[in-house]
């Protein structure tokens, strides 16, 4: 599922607004900046994330989106995955970024992104094209990730990739 491009919303109804509430749920339970459709089983273009700022956090979701704008100039930042635990690396992404999409009810709505928040955007729109981090990482370091996630897992360790109402998929 993870490296499947997810489908386009189509129908904006109650099952729509209880997966995003899912995704919510579970992504605020690991304490994720974002959740994607695909992270859970769910082969849709939608995803949640989380605005920190100085005064309050703020859940947000995305259906649909399209990057509008995407800045030129790039920060770089250590990142993770909730599909990918314990492997973070530094990652190269636009420092701002402006996305286009509709809220549950099918309403238009525009995200305006920078740092945190434009990583957290871009990282969970590739995950609806069917990308995942480690694609994005320079040769070496992607080398050196992927070794620690097999040997951990030659170690027997199971790696659960997501915990949320629907099935997780395991990895072994």
């Amino acid at each position: 599922m993870l490296r499947t491009k997810a489908a386009e919303v189509i129908d904006f109804d109650r099952s729509l607004r209880r997966l995003v509430a899912d995704l919510r749920d579970t992504m605020l339970d690991a304490n994720g900046a974002g959740l994607a459709a695909p992270q859970i089983g769910v082969g849709l273009r939608v995803f949640t994330y989380l605005r920190r700022d100085a005064e309050d956090d703020d859940v947000g979701h995305l259906v649909n989106p399209v990057m509008v704008e995407v800045d030129p100039e790039e920060v770089e930042d250590e990142e993770g995955c909730l599909s990918i635990p314990g492997i973070t690396c530094p990652l190269r992404r636009s420092r701002r970024v402006v996305a286009r999409g509709f809220d549950s009810h099918g309403e238009p709505i525009e995200v305006v992104g920078t740092d945190r928040l434009a990583r957290a955007l871009l990282h969970e729109t590739d995950h609806l094209d069917g990308v995942v981090f480690l694609d994005r990482l320079d040769p070496e370091t992607r080398r050196r990730a992927l070794a620690e996630l097999r040997e951990r897992m030659l170690d027997g360790e199971e790696i659960v990739v997501k915990d949320s109402p629907h099935a997780p998929l395991r990895l072994r």
